[in-house]
């Protein structure tokens, strides 16, 4: 897959301090952006978009 791309939250510096997500028409890939030669999780657009959307909706909870 060559379309990786990191998201604008990375970090400082370099920005490796995320994941890099690559899509395609079939699937959605991600992987650790310091060892981006290891392995990757692939997913089926239709959940990750679900897995997405729950995300955003979450509650931000603050350890006490």
């Amino acid at each position: 897959m060559d379309n990786w791309r990191k998201s604008s939250h990375s970090g400082g510096g370099d920005g490796n301090e995320c994941v890099e997500i690559a899509n395609s028409p079939t699937h959605v890939s991600i992987r650790d952006s310091k060892t981006p030669t290891t392995a990757t999780l692939t997913f089926p657009p239709a959940p990750f978009t679900a897995f997405l959307d729950a995300l955003k909706s979450a509650p931000i909870i603050n350890p006490a």
